[in-house]
């Protein structure tokens, strides 16, 4: 339960505008304490947030709580893994990665999604343990094996998540940069949508422009996801190509939009919870 100044702390608006969507749209706390005093919880402020993700794609504000109240909140998973359980399970992952113990690994990783969900895993273990084992390589020239079989037991682990039972909207396209062969992170993504309830398509990597553009025209997602890791792949994605007849979101993701002057209509989620909520927020899901 938190109360409403760390809510608007933790969604970044103000506590005026807090207030002001609880008395006009009903966006208020379902909880209060002994003492009568107002508190959210982990739905409410789920619902802000698609709130937030509404109203920055340029929906009304009325109409976006509306919505927002309609969408249902992906399913429930700890926000973040305690340091201590996320400690230990990157010590246990990067011992078996050094011994080259690709099942233990992909079990270790398989429990951990399980147990914690997708997001929390990426952010607080696959992650860290990638970069150490990245590093690695880069100052020793060694240990690429290393490295690749720890990515192939994250991505078999991410391929496993089940996909919901019954067909439903397009709530996302994946799609590498033309040439673009780091695909783990769009797993990851595909993964939380997985987890999450929604639909999505994976094109991989190495997609050309023409391809891209053919599949966003055939599919109609609500959401085009391009990844890409340096800004020369990026220069290569026809983004207002991919904006002409479509309605689809584009978003972008990865390091090498980072000094690419993309135009005004695309998003660019910061992180994989971002991702994930543009997503869910656009498709409806």
């Amino acid at each position: 339960m938190y109360p409403p100044r760390a809510v608007a702390a933790m969604i970044g608006v103000s506590p005026s505008t807090l207030k002001t969507w609880d008395q006009r749209y009903g966006l208020g706390p379902s909880a209060r304490t002994g003492g009568g005093h107002r508190r959210y919880d982990e739905d409410d402020v789920a619902v802000l947030r698609r709130m937030i993700a509404l109203t920055g794609q340029g929906v009304a504000p009325a109409a976006a709580a509306e919505l927002a109240r309609q969408v249902p909140a992906p399913r429930t998973t700890p926000a973040t893994l305690s340091e201590d359980v996320a400690s230990t399970a990157r010590k246990g992952f990067l011992n078996a990665a050094r011994r080259l113990d690709e099942p233990l690994m992909s079990d270790l990783a398989a429990k951990l999604v399980t147990e914690h969900g997708v997001v929390p895993s990426w952010d607080s273990v696959f992650v860290p343990c990638l970069a150490e084992l990245g590093a690695v390589v880069t100052d020793s020239g060694r240990g690429v094996e290393v490295e690749h079989l720890a990515s192939s037991s994250i991505l078999s682990t991410f391929r496993a998540v089940p996909r919901p039972d019954k067909p439903g909207v397009l709530a996302a396209l994946l799609s590498c940069a033309p040439e673009e062969q780091h695909v783990l992170a769009l797993e990851a993504l595909g993964a939380a949508l997985s987890e999450a309830g929604s639909w999505w398509r994976n094109l991989g990597a190495r997609v050309p422009p023409e391809a891209l553009c053919d599949a966003v025209e055939r599919l109609r997602p609500a959401v085009v996801v391009i990844w890409a890791h340096s800004a020369e792949l990026a220069s290569l994605v026809p983004l207002r190509e991919l904006r002409t007849g479509s309605e689809a979101l584009l978003a972008v993701a990865g390091p090498g939009w980072a000094g690419i002057a993309a135009p005004s209509f695309v998003r660019r989620p910061g992180d994989l919870a971002e991702a994930v909520q543009l997503v869910l927020s656009r498709a409806g899901t």
